[in-house]
């Protein structure tokens, strides 16, 4: 295989990718970088102004994108947008990333919390994969979770959210099994600290005054020593949803710079 066909391998040129969550934060990493290497972008987020500023800097750069404002937990909403998109492209690729965090222990955690990121984190991925296999099964496809190293690591004040992001594991393995004869691949990845626009919010409204020295507390969690660049997330989501890994199914990828197997 010559230099030229290994790169071919990552290109996503003409497939068809619903990114939820794309109005922001990783979703919009992940929605660029798809862009860039041939993808038309399905842009999904319950904010279609951000939505719309994404596609908006896609087609700037030469790219195709589409915004469409969904509830993700609405399975009615979900199955609308799906099967308009359905109407002028055929989906090869679902990226489930829309997901609320949560701060609190089991004791202190109110039902109404826990209920809202389970309908978010769980139910939303889940209506997501329920409506688009219908229309991926007949010629394959590939579904990419975004979990959690809390879904497989104890942290402290984070029950409701490991709670949503070890479903989305489970889920993400049940699934690949499920969906292996049909020819669609699902895998998950498991970011530690990712410095986003909610990392940043979260330190304004909890923290203030104190932004700086409690986003270099995260940031040294890491045992690299810093927190993950949404691009970093976006690379590994690339090479997951293109033939560079038709092999690769019923995988949770960690990319958390240590933070699980070097921690401590």
């Amino acid at each position: 295989m010559n230099e030229q066909n290994a790169l071919d391998e990552f290109r996503l040129d003409g497939k068809c990718a619903v990114i939820t969550g794309a109005g922001s934060g990783i979703g919009r990493a992940i929605a660029l970088r798809f862009a860039a290497s041939g993808a038309n972008i399905c842009a999904v987020d319950i904010n279609p102004t951000e939505a719309e500023e994404v596609c908006t800097e896609i087609r700037a750069a030469g790219g195709a994108a589409s915004a469409h404002a969904c509830d993700v937990t609405a399975m009615a909403d979900v199955a609308r947008v799906v099967e308009a998109i359905s109407r002028e492209h055929r989906i090869q690729i679902l990226v489930n990333n829309a997901g609320v965090s949560h701060v609190g222990n089991v004791e202190n955690t109110s039902e109404e919390d826990f209920d809202r990121v389970l309908r978010v984190n769980v139910k939303g991925y889940y209506n997501c994969i329920h409506v688009c296999i219908h229309y991926m099964k007949a010629k394959g496809g590939v579904i990419l979770n975004m979990a959690s190293v809390a879904g497989s690591a104890g942290l402290a004040d984070r029950f409701a959210y490991s709670t949503s992001k070890g479903a989305v594991i489970a889920m993400t393995y049940s699934v690949a099994r499920d969906l292996l004869a049909s020819n669609i691949r699902c895998n998950c990845i498991s970011p530690a600290r990712v410095h986003t626009p909610f990392v940043d919010g979260f330190l304004r409204k909890n923290y203030p005054g104190r932004e700086q020295e409690m986003y270099d507390k995260l940031a040294k969690a890491q045992p690299v020593g810093r927190m993950a660049e949404p691009g970093e997330v976006a690379s590994l989501a690339l090479f997951l949803c293109s033939d560079a890994a038709s092999f690769i199914t019923g995988v949770d990828y960690p990319l958390d710079g240590g933070f699980v197997n070097l921690h401590g």
